[in-house]
């Protein structure tokens, strides 16, 4: 106890003489520094741990026959993780993105403190036991948890909350990928944390950061090698064109299927019945398959860096195919059909990972097929299988994420790959206009957005979405009942600064209202104090919110109705109060205020 009181004595001293001597601003830049140096060194450990444990476990494993350990670990990692999370978490640690997401949108940018920790340690034991997803999601809720709690800390206003939270994001992705400018994209373009002058700062620090760190401990080369061998030729851009089209045709069937898939592992209430079904799916499909083993980074490497069949038929090491290099299209081809199968396995089966790596290794995947397949049919000109490995990587990137710029900076950072700029944004602007045909929204916001909880790059939305139905009920209305004599209605007038009159019946729910224009005229004619009751005054409201309605919901209602007040019944159809017009104008002003600019 004694040592409790001495370390917030110092903290209070310390926070006074900061306050003091350092500027909100500078102080902001010092923060979003250290998240990047926390951020990094958690993305650096994930990788470590991930490889340590893939390495022991598949050091041995024969290249040319089929390896049947891998019907064991999947379900072996899957249930050790949701162990995990069950008993030790406690808490649902999937979807990191679309967790940070509802956090700056509905939490005041607030991520549990667990979460600086618990995905390194779930998707560590996943993905290194073969669990087919990546490691990115996760480290990018842990950077954006880092972020969150270290303003909390530090006691910090909401709208630098957020900006840590995306501080976080941006230096996990800028550490884990190396790739600075990619970190600052994706927490702008996915976490749509709006670019300011006064945000851009902190996020390009933590990003630097990050990266820098990750430079140091892991050297300065990308992440993936790339030699560039045919330089881009003009004639290439129709097939280029098209390539992105794949792309997002591809993407939309990836994000379309894992969400029909996870609907179905959420019928299931019992973890062992998702264990079964997720494990035996997982560990079937990386028996048939071994290359959806892990985040499938081998086989990246090996399709962006191969020069013949036979480089290229490596990727069906320890299958059925392997040494059947005619077969290799037709491999790859269900690689890309099955890994969505893999994937929602993997999560819903209760391990813990993301969908950045399954996007890169679909993408790379689709770019050779579509080139390899164009260049055996004969078209006009020849397409370099690796170039075009790379561009699948930026379109698939970009369609499932819709995240073009996203796409195109990680994929030139991760490889190096700056003079494939131009083909780059074509493959990814042209996988982004497709899926956006179908889906408006990404399958990271797709949720979000239908329950009106997603924070956008519309000012004025976005203010919608940070107010709270809850926060703007006023309670201050005097109640009467539908029998009440208007003699007493009149001495509750008297007492009472509104003009408005819930009519409440004796399970507090409310029959309608009185409006004091509506007995105005009787209040002084004392002998009508006994003939009439409230309900002769009284009318319906028209129109009723739930605490639960979105704040656009509730405007919608108020254009409407052209009403100045409306009342507000809990989930269960009782009354709670009123919510008027000023009190949500207010209330808008104020947020709009906090999250300006400067």
């Amino acid at each position: 106890m004694h040592t409790t009181t001495k370390y917030s004595s110092w903290f209070r001293r310390f926070t006074q003489w900061r306050e003091r001597h350092i500027s909100a601003k500078n102080f902001t830049l010092i923060l979003a520094v250290l998240v990047g140096l926390f951020s990094a060194f958690a993305a650096l450990m994930l990788k470590w741990l991930i490889h340590a444990i893939q390495h022991f476990l598949t050091e041995n494993f024969s290249t040319n026959e089929a390896n049947y350990l891998y019907l064991i670990y999947p379900v072996v990692g899957i249930f050790l993780a949701g162990l995990f999370i069950r008993y030790i978490v406690r808490d649902d640690i999937g979807h990191g993105v679309t967790k940070i997401l509802y956090a700056i949108s509905r939490k005041q940018a607030r991520i549990r403190p667990h979460n600086m920790y618990s995905s390194v340690v779930a998707s560590s034991i996943t993905i290194g036991f073969g669990g087919s997803v990546g490691a990115e999601a996760p480290i990018v809720l842990t950077g954006s948890a880092i972020g969150s709690n270290l303003g909390k800390l530090f006691r910090v206003d909401a709208r630098t909350m957020m900006l840590l939270v995306g501080c976080g994001a941006a230096g996990a992705v800028a550490g884990i990928f190396k790739a600075p400018i990619a970190g600052l994209v994706f927490t702008i373009e996915v976490l749509l944390i709006d670019l300011t002058m006064s945000s851009l700062m902190p996020l390009l620090m933590s990003s630097v950061t990050a990266a820098t760190v990750s430079y140091i401990f892991t050297g300065t080369e990308a992440m993936f090698r790339f030699s560039l061998a045919n330089s881009f030729a003009m004639e290439r851009i129709p097939y280029v064109i098209l390539m992105g089209v794949v792309c997002g045709f591809v993407s939309l069937y990836f994000s379309e299927t894992m969400n029909k898939l996870e609907d179905i592992f959420r019928r299931f209430k019992n973890p062992y019945i998702k264990l079964l079904i997720g494990g035996a799916t997982l560990s079937l499909l990386i028996f048939l398959f071994p290359s959806l083993y892990g985040e499938g980074y081998e086989t990246i490497e090996l399709l962006l860096n191969g020069t013949d069949s036979v480089e290229w038929g490596a990727a069906m090491e320890g299958s059925f195919f392997y040494g059947h290099s005619r077969m290799l299209l037709l491999y790859l081809a269900l690689v890309i059909l099955f890994k969505v199968f893999a994937t929602t396995a993997t999560n819903g089966g209760g391990g813990c990972g993301g969908i950045f790596a399954p996007s890169l290794f679909l993408g790379c995947i689709t770019g050779f097929v579509y080139s390899h397949l164009c260049n055996v049919m004969g078209v006009s000109v020849y397409l370099p299988e690796n170039n075009f490995a790379l561009f699948g990587m930026a379109g698939l990137m970009s369609g499932v994420m819709h995240a073009p710029l996203t796409g195109i900076f990680l994929i030139a950072e991760l490889t190096g790959g700056y003079d494939l700029f131009l083909p780059l944004m074509i493959t990814s602007l042209f996988s982004y206009l497709t899926i956006r045909v179908f889906q408006s929204h990404s399958i990271y916001s797709m949720r979000l957005a239908k329950k009106g909880e997603l924070l956008t790059h519309d000012k004025d939305q976005s203010i919608l979405t940070l107010m709270r139905t809850e926060n703007v009920i006023e309670t201050d209305f005097k109640s009467a009942s539908s029998d009440m004599e208007l003699g007493k209605l009149t001495g509750i007038i008297s007492e009472s600064h509104r003009n408005l009159f819930p009519v409440l019946n004796k399970d507090n729910r409310l029959v309608g209202i009185v409006q004091l224009d509506d007995v105005r005229h009787y209040m002084f004619r004392s002998e009508l104090y006994r003939r009439y009751t409230v309900d002769k005054f009284m009318r319906d409201p028209v129109a009723r919110l739930s605490v639960t309605d979105a704040m656009d919901v509730v405007m919608r209602k108020f254009d409407e109705t052209r009403a100045w007040n409306l009342p507000v019944e809990d989930e269960e159809g009782r009354y709670l109060g009123f919510v008027s017009r000023s009190k949500i104008f207010n209330e808008y002003r104020k947020i709009m205020l906090d999250y300006s600019d400067e």
